[in-house]
């Protein structure tokens, strides 16, 4: 009942009062990345959901398009402007998917949305995080976020997916809190998130 039923209105219900909540934040910020990103403020891109169903994501734009010589992108480190960092350090960068959250394509908790090239690299029990829609926060997010292992962030998302209820949404909800005071477990050493995904070499 929990899960097919009760998340679905918490998570439209606590979507839409966030939103509104946080809707000054949301013209601040945006009109900040507006002038740091060359009037790009927001970032789309496709994930998958659940059942591996692709949709659009929206987060705040915190690295700009700045190229090489050779017109390649440059490193994650060095396109992230100072109010980038600082948007993504406060978690900020997240308010945005409260959109995806009322449109469906996502849940306020639940594994994190990866890229979709990795699909092909995951095994038979990486590929079970995509048994429940994809979330904002997660447990994964609550246990070392970016500073944890390719590994242990699929086995603590397969976990949920098996442990999926009201009270441990409830704790996740509140640990999430707790970390965008504490900033822990942003990006790992060298990285200004993590490390991409190269499958189970």
């Amino acid at each position: 009942m929990y899960k097919t039923v009760i998340k679905r209105l918490f998570d439209f219900t606590m979507a839409l009062i966030g939103l509104l909540l946080l809707g000054p934040i949301f013209v601040v910020v945006s009109i900040c990345l507006y002038f740091a990103n060359q009037g790009k403020p927001f970032f789309f891109q496709d994930r998958p959901g659940k059942d591996e169903k692709i949709f659009n994501i929206i987060k705040f734009k915190t690295m700009n398009d700045r190229k090489d010589s050779n017109g390649e992108l440059l490193s994650d480190a060095e396109r992230l402007t100072s109010v980038g960092a600082f948007v993504r350090k406060t978690s900020l960068d997240e308010i945005p998917q409260l959109i995806n959250v009322l449109k469906g394509d996502m849940s306020l908790i639940g594994p994190r949305p990866l890229r979709t090239f990795y699909l092909p690299l995951y095994n038979d029990e990486q590929k079970r995080r995509h048994h429940v829609k994809p979330g904002i926060t997660g447990w994964a997010q609550v246990n070392g976020r970016n500073a944890i292992s390719w590994q242990r962030k699929f086995e603590l998302d397969v976990y949920y997916v098996d442990n999926i209820s009201f009270m441990l949404d409830v704790k996740i909800f509140f640990l999430t809190i707790k970390k965008v005071f504490v900033r822990e477990g942003i990006s790992q050493d060298g990285e200004a998130t993590m490390e991409v995904f190269k499958g189970n070499n």
